[in-house]
């Protein structure tokens, strides 16, 4: 289809920014229908496929996010992009956990609007040629477009979740310090923990997974050594979740958990990310900052977080025996990390020479394949 023009469906109950923004696309390339409902543009989807959704956030009878949650029921890929004039934080964040592709706050300019139509454009365009090679494959049954199908096998996937651990080691005093509670499910067609967790965010269900995991967790961590510490993953949309300030299982077990918040995902959408961050360290949690070094805001994120662990991420690690610029990378994170009082983890460590250049670069902690491999079930607390 490269060849043929985008199709994009501009919803708005506004009629003089509808005419305005219909302008703007035409003028892109694009084949423009517009509707001023959201029941609308559910009949023009029942009728055509669109390469973008756009919508205004308010509008009467059927809000933009509304209609976001429903245009999933029709296509899973379709990229929507959301419009508002009153932007607000509760609406950023359902807009992120029903997966819209972009939030723009009006008036939208010309030149950011068409950007991000032809962005969403290309992406719908690369997951139409992923299904293409799905279907050549044969792998028809993974296909995301279908959500009643996607529903019962994220069921599934929950149903059958378990979690794996991987130890984390003191390498300098020779044994085990805690161990990563790694996602796993026995639901064979979401198998890794980024297909769960990409379904998690389709059927905007990442807060039911979420609590699941930490029950799991909390359930399993009872029968280990006291003394043993578990890195636990969350999502930034976990940090919106009070059950994980109130009635999670994790918090009876605080004092021994480590909670692990990528900087792959902005931060943005959490409310009041300060005083969260404040009531997390209150009930006894500590806090690391994972995948550093390949994360989404840098080291900007340490400020708000205020950890007290980072984990380098194993794009930094491999292969840093023989590449002198990584090494100059680790040792001034490290010298920092010291200077501010945060142990750092070296994640993805899997050669002698990568571990030896790691202890003598500052790495308090280290995880990885040499030492071993994620288990079902907690391991023997041995080193």
């Amino acid at each position: 289809m490269p060849d043929q023009k985008p199709r994009v469906l501009l919803v708005d109950d506004d009629e003089p920014i509808l005419r305005a923004y219909r302008s703007m696309i035409s003028l892109a390339g694009c084949v423009v229908e517009t509707a001023t409902s959201g029941k609308l543009a559910l009949e023009h989807m029942d009728a055509a496929s669109f390469d973008v959704v756009i919508s205004d956030v308010a509008m009467p009878e059927m809000s933009g996010l509304e209609l976001l949650h429903a245009v999933r029921q029709h296509d899973l890929d379709v990229p929507v992009i959301l419009t508002t004039g009153e932007p607000t934080l509760a609406s950023a964040v359902r807009a992120v956990e029903y997966g819209a592709f972009r939030y723009l706050i009006k008036p939208v300019e010309r030149k950011v609007l068409e950007e991000a139509v032809q962005r969403a454009c290309r992406l719908n365009r690369m997951a139409r040629l992923k299904r293409q090679a799905l279907d050549l494959a044969g792998v028809t049954s993974k296909r995301l477009g279908d959500l009643s199908n996607l529903e019962s096998r994220f069921m599934s996937a929950l149903q059958r979740l378990w979690m794996a651990y991987q130890p984390i080691v003191d390498w300098k005093e020779q044994r085990v310090y805690g161990y990563e509670a790694l996602l796993r499910s026995a639901e064979p067609s979401l198998p890794s923990p980024p297909e769960m967790l990409d379904a998690a965010e389709r059927l905007g269900r990442l807060r039911e997974l979420g609590r699941a995991i930490r029950a799991r967790v909390a359930s399993e961590a009872e029968q280990a050594p006291p003394d043993l510490k578990f890195f636990v993953n969350l999502h930034a949309v976990d940090l919106n979740d009070d059950d994980l300030f109130a009635s999670s299982p994790l918090v009876k077990i605080a004092n021994r958990v480590i909670l692990e918040i990528t900087e792959r995902v902005s931060l943005e959408v959490v409310k009041n990310l300060d005083q969260r961050m404040a009531k997390l360290r209150q009930l006894g949690f500590a806090i690391a900052v994972d995948d550093l070094g390949s994360g989404y805001a840098g080291l900007t994120s340490f400020a708000s977080l205020d950890p007290g662990m980072a984990k380098l991420d194993m794009s930094l690690i491999r292969g840093i025996d023989s590449h002198p610029r990584k090494q100059a990378i680790v040792r001034s994170m490290c010298q920092l990390c010291r200077e501010l009082g945060i142990l750092v983890v070296a994640e993805g460590v899997e050669k002698t020479g990568e571990r030896d250049t790691l202890i003598a670069l500052g790495c308090n902690l280290l995880q990885g394949y040499l030492f071993a491999r994620p288990e079902r079930g907690l391991p023997p607390a041995r080193f």
